[in-house]
């Protein structure tokens, strides 16, 4: 019973220090990746405000049919990946903070971010993995700092421009908080193919409950 933008605003500050939370968790595969995070971070950071911008001035139906279609796409890209992957030979030659491309993409996922919040970690982790020469928890682990600053960003920007309902978003805190501390540390222990399946099926399961509501 929730306006969707009121609902939107909401979860996305509640995820919010869910997605710090998640960072800490993987704080060990960080180490060495500072000055890419910078560069990356940059880029979150624009697309993460443009997103939440547009989230108040654009109806949420300008989005609402190409959402579901983004993240299907980020999980076939996610079982690809090891392929698509030996098919760029010059993937070990990119600069080891990611070429353009890979910093606009990101750009692009922080605008998804900042406009609609949910799975976004999906829509990106394709782009790490395939952009960067980095293992899948390295690249998980950058990802949960990028998504932190979409959500950071996103949330302080409407605590101050937006609506929201409070209770919903402690509530949300409350789960991604923990969701996050536990991901990290179940996640942290996946092989790899077992980390990518569960990627996607967080995906399907995304998709299935937008297209449900």
């Amino acid at each position: 019973g929730y306006p969707p933008v009121v609902a939107n605003v909401s979860n996305t500050i509640g995820l919010a220090p869910g997605s710090v939370s998640g960072a800490i968790g993987y704080r060990r595969e960080l180490s060495g990746q500072r000055s890419r995070l910078i560069r990356l971070g940059s880029a979150s950071l624009l697309g993460g405000l443009t997103g939440a911008v547009l989230l108040i001035r654009l109806p949420e139906a300008v989005f609402e049919t190409i959402v579901p279609v983004l993240i299907l796409l980020a999980c076939v890209l996610v079982l690809l990946q090891p392929r698509i992957s030996r098919l760029i030979v010059t993937r070990h030659d990119a600069p080891p903070h990611g070429s353009v491309w890979v910093w606009l993409l990101v750009a692009a996922a922080g605008v998804y971010g900042g406009y609609f919040g949910a799975a976004q970690g999906v829509l990106m982790i394709p782009f790490l993995v395939i952009g960067l020469n980095e293992s899948l928890q390295r690249v998980n682990a950058a990802k949960n700092v990028l998504v932190m600053l979409v959500n950071g960003q996103a949330a302080v920007l409407f605590m101050f421009i937006a609506d929201v309902d409070w209770l919903v978003a402690g509530l949300v805190a409350l789960g991604a908080i923990g969701g996050g501390l536990l991901g990290a540390a179940i996640g942290r222990r996946l092989p790899p193919r077992v980390l990518r399946i569960l990627i996607v099926v967080v995906g399907v399961i995304a998709v299935t409950a937008m297209l449900a509501g």
